[in-house]
């Protein structure tokens, strides 16, 4: 749907690679100018390289105090305003639950909360300068369900998860709205990566899709998709909502 971002700025945060990249290039694609922001500098400027005009690539650490802000600062000195920020980036964590140590837990929480929650707030100020915009969090099917060895990665999702709900209804009158998308899983790099270091990726594999009710994995252009109509104004009168795009898995 070209032209749905005719005129808006975006920021796309963990945009390198994955899940986020796509998002980046969907929001584009229809029309947005969009800043992204990762850790890996090189491939970084190689996805603003491929997107061209209209796109910006900004190196910051947004665990730092002054990390969000940078970013920000960015996408309104640049293009002039703020219309979209998606939280994207975040950090997975594998291992059991009483025995992760505390140092552990406070990465996890300090990547997919803290700098997620520092970001929503510098994105909220400057939205609320140009009359509102549109925030959507990626949080996780793993928000919901438990599964043995992700707890601490399912608390951190649990966490955007209600901070969506929670700043949907103190934003409303800002006119920014709030939403989440939570992926099932999804074939990206991180999941080639996992699958491969299992004792019998053809099997697992066969697992994992036989576990969904669409009887596939979800891709990065599932989510992608999602992300686009929460962040549009065809979900206008949309805020607060979780969007599973998960195939069904959530839902048995």
């Amino acid at each position: 749907m070209a032209g749905r971002f005719d005129g808006k700025a975006a920021i796309v945060t963990g945009a390198t690679s994955g899940i986020g990249r796509t998002i980046a290039a969907r929001l584009h694609d229809e029309g947005a100018a969009v800043v992204i922001t990762g850790r890996d500098e090189q491939r970084g400027r190689d996805v603003v390289q491929r997107l061209g005009d209209r796109a910006r690539f900004v190196a910051a650490d947004l665990t730092s105090a002054e990390g969000a802000d940078t970013v920000v600062d960015t996408a309104t000195a640049v293009f002039g305003r703020l219309d979209v920020l998606v939280n994207n980036a975040a950090v997975d964590h594998t291992g059991g639950l009483i025995d992760t140590p505390m140092a552990e837990i406070r990465e996890t929480f300090e990547v997919n909360v803290f700098a997620a929650i520092r970001m929503l707030q510098a994105a909220a100020r400057a939205m609320t300068e140009s009359g509102g915009g549109a925030i959507v969090n990626i949080t996780s099917r793993l928000a919901t369900i438990g599964v043995p060895t992700m707890a601490i990665y399912s608390a951190s999702k649990g966490a955007m998860r209600s901070l969506t709900r929670a700043a949907a209804v103190e934003l409303a009158p800002k006119h920014i709205r709030v939403n989440d998308v939570a992926p099932g899983m999804t074939k990206t790099p991180l999941y080639d990566a996992w699958l491969a270091a299992q004792a019998d990726p053809a099997q697992t594999e066969d697992d994992v899709v036989g576990a969904i009710p669409l009887g596939r994995l979800a891709h990065p252009d599932d989510v992608a998709a999602a992300v686009a109509y929460l962040a549009s104004d065809d979900a206008r009168y949309v805020t607060g909502a979780t969007m599973p795009i998960d195939g069904g898995y959530t839902a048995q």
